[in-house]
């Protein structure tokens, strides 16, 4: 049994360490059984993880914002990869910057750059930004900073991991008393998969396969049927930099592509782990551990040929999941989990409760640090709201949707309409509704909406979404009807 920290004699410094596509159960801490990542699941040993952590849109840019910001994608404005952030929005780096942090961000932003129409898409409120063009890249990345752009030689995971530390050098010698908060901000490991050259040896024996890797769909939506998602189908030589055998048959090809592209993908999940390890390094040697919160997360989940699938944005488990391990000696007790419900959007008071910092009073959600110190300050969620607002990308043809998470169900209305949102080709589909019993199927391959014995429970969720949209300002769908049983004011 942990005993329970003791009271901290100041605020702690921070630091955030997100990276894209980083499915948790890609994480030893998570229970991996395709790599491990041993630095990783040290901050979880020395602090808290969070079991059942999602994205409340699973794509990059809006979750970004809903982590910076503690606002639901419709609120924020960022609904998409074509929406790019009003960074002038109050952010949890904007109130621990006014109650005396020092910030910084480094690495990947992702949230437009420049301005348009008079709004400024750059990083605001950080003393200190140094942020990769676009996505990235993982060889000689090009940085954008308020000095202008450049080129840093070098392995993208390990330049930002060098930028980090060389600022929090700065930080320490410049007054060891103000706290600071930095932002390492990752590439790794978004697509196209690139290793360090160091690492090409790890991960060369059989991956081992999900278990719903030949999914058949059989009782799913055709929403979710007509996704390009497949990896015989969608992955293509960009993502795997060589060209398969010829005669392989279907299965082959998947299983063939499977292997390539989760060797590079752990590879690049290898860098992040060292570089982790780095900066825990740095904060243990100058016996700042204890009191440094250091978090670690992705922006969303991703598919790890799950379903036969890769990408992400469904709002299925492996794509709606979130890693999130949290340290902080002084507070939190070691080896804690967390086993309520927590989101994207609850991250920004999260940092703000552990500051001692108030909440700018748009954000949405609710803080989790109370629960990690045993001192919880509201009641914990009921369900998980979740919105994608994309309808038939280009790419990946994932339907828009929204729907309710419980601790038991999960409910699921695709409405396919993109409602004019940039980035979409927009065809539109007739309404189709998912079903699954998380406790009896938690690989979701048995949508049960149309099972008489779940008609109670189906309505029953549709009423608890249709009022957690009120709750958080957001519109249903025009096609979906009222649900039985509610009274809407006209």
């Amino acid at each position: 049994m942990s005993t329970q920290p003791e009271t901290p004699t100041r605020r702690p410094n921070m630091v955030f360490l997100l990276t894209d596509d980083h499915a948790a159960h890609a994480i030893g801490a998570y229970g991996s059984v395709v790599n491990t990542t041993p630095r990783i699941d040290e901050i979880a040993e020395s602090g808290a993880r969070l079991e059942h952590c999602y994205a409340t849109n699973s794509l990059c840019t809006p979750s970004r914002a809903s982590i910076l910001t503690g606002t639901y994608s419709h609120v924020n404005g960022v609904y998409g990869l074509k929406t790019h952030i009003d960074a002038s929005q109050p952010t949890f780096i904007s109130r621990l910057r006014e109650e005396g942090y020092r910030t910084a961000i480094v690495g990947k932003w992702h949230m437009g750059d420049g301005e348009t129409d008079g709004v400024s898409h750059d990083p605001q409120d950080f003393d200190y930004w140094d942020v990769v063009l676009g996505q990235g890249e993982y060889h000689d990345p090009r940085f954008r900073s308020a000095d202008g752009e450049r080129t840093e030689e070098g392995y993208a995971t390990n330049v930002i991991t060098d930028l980090s530390l060389q600022w929090m050098d700065a930080q320490v010698a410049d007054d060891e008393d103000r706290p600071w908060a930095i932002l390492i901000w990752h590439k790794a490991p978004h697509r196209p998969w690139q290793p360090d050259p160091a690492h090409l040896d790890l991960y060369t024996d059989p991956i081992a396969v999900p278990r719903t890797f030949f999914d058949d769909y059989s009782t799913r939506t055709a929403s979710a049927r007509r996704a390009a998602m497949r990896l015989a189908e969608g992955m293509h030589l960009r993502d795997l930099k060589t060209l398969p055998p010829e005669g392989l048959t279907y299965e082959e090809l998947s299983l063939w592509k499977y292997q390539r592209y989760m060797e590079d993908y752990l590879r690049c999940v290898h860098s992040v782990d060292v570089n982790v390890g780095r900066v825990l390094d740095w904060l243990k040697e100058r016996d700042l551990f204890d009191d440094t919160l250091v978090a670690y997360s992705s922006d969303q989940g991703f598919f790890l040929g799950d379903h036969g699938w890769y990408d992400k944005r469904f709002m299925y488990e492996e794509s709606l999941k979130m890693p999130f391990v949290v340290s902080y000696p002084r507070r939190i007790p070691a080896g804690t989990v967390y086993e309520g419900t927590a989101s994207n959007v609850d991250m920004a008071q999260t940092f703000l409760d552990a500051a001692g910092v108030a909440h700018h009073p748009r954000m949405q959600g609710r803080s989790f640090f109370g629960d990690l110190v045993g001192e919880p300050t509201a009641p914990q969620a009921d369900g998980l709201y979740y919105r994608y607002w994309e309808n038939d990308d280009y790419d990946h043809h994932a339907p828009a949707h929204y729907g309710w998470r419980t601790e038991r169900y999960k409910l699921i209305y695709f409405y396919n309409d993109g409602l004019g949102l940039p980035g979409t080709t927009n065809r539109q589909y007739p309404p189709e509704w998912e079903l699954y019993d998380m406790e009896q199927d938690p690989d979701e391959v048995n949508n049960v909406y149309d099972d008489p014995a779940y008609r109670e429970v189906r309505e029953e969720l549709k009423v608890a979404m249709w009022k957690a949209q009120e709750s958080f300002g957001d519109a249903p769908h025009p096609s979906q009807p009222v649900p039985t049983g509610l009274t809407v004011d006209a």
